[in-house]
């Protein structure tokens, strides 16, 4: 079975009520049960943090247990430097995702240090783009790990 790690970044904890013009109305968790009846092939686990610390112990976990991380490093995608270097450190596919439209927004939202790092980014398809890397990774590793 294919081991999917979904990582969010700050105040990711709040879609579904936090600015629902720009997230939309629906809470991942809500979401979550959605994908997983998308993807009955698939292993999830969640995390979220708002701490950038927690956010990198985490992906360093993920080493030899999971096989792609989709990941919305929320504000840090802007400021942070460790994270990207974590992402490069774990040797673990790694797709951005970010609901909204970064390009479309302040101008330092712009800005992405992480997705050097990444194998893709998806950004401005709502809570679809974690669909998106999902079935990225199902289709490019389901043959690594059969």
């Amino acid at each position: 079975m294919l081991q999917i790690a979904i990582v969010n970044g700050p105040n990711l904890n709040l879609v579904g009520t936090r600015e629902p013009d720009i997230y939309g109305g629906q809470s991942l968790d809500a979401y979550y049960k959605i994908l997983e009846q998308q993807f009955p092939h698939v292993a999830f686990t969640y995390y979220q943090s708002n701490i950038e610390g927690e956010l990198i112990n985490f992906l360093h976990t993920c080493r030899g247990k999971i096989d792609g991380i989709v990941m919305n490093a929320g504000a840090y995608t802007h400021t942070s430097i460790a994270i990207p270097d974590a992402i490069a450190a774990i040797n673990i596919p790694v797709i951005e995702v970010h609901i909204s439209n970064i390009y479309a927004r302040e101008e330092y939202r712009k800005t992405s240090y992480t997705a050097a790092k990444c194998v893709g980014s998806i950004t401005g398809l709502g809570l679809q783009g974690y669909a998106l890397a999902t079935q990225y990774f199902a289709d490019t590793l389901s043959a690594k790990t059969s």
